[in-house]
């Protein structure tokens, strides 16, 4: 027969489920901050480029 420290056992449960919930929450939020970086410099180069394309027209209706 073998003994079980049952607060051993419960703690152990607490921290595997913590875990559990940590590798879950890391895929679903998380980036890195190279990563968010990269997304914003992306993002940055898109809109200055649909700028750049951008036609001034002042609000009049010229050809």
């Amino acid at each position: 027969m073998t003994l079980v420290n049952l607060r051993r056992a419960r703690k152990a449960k607490a921290r595997a489920a913590a875990e559990a919930q940590a590798a879950e929450n890391r895929l679903r939020f998380g980036a890195s901050n190279a990563e968010r970086k990269r997304a914003a410099a992306s993002a940055e180069l898109e809109r200055r480029r649909l700028d750049a394309q951008r036609r001034d027209t002042d609000g009049r209706d010229e050809p």
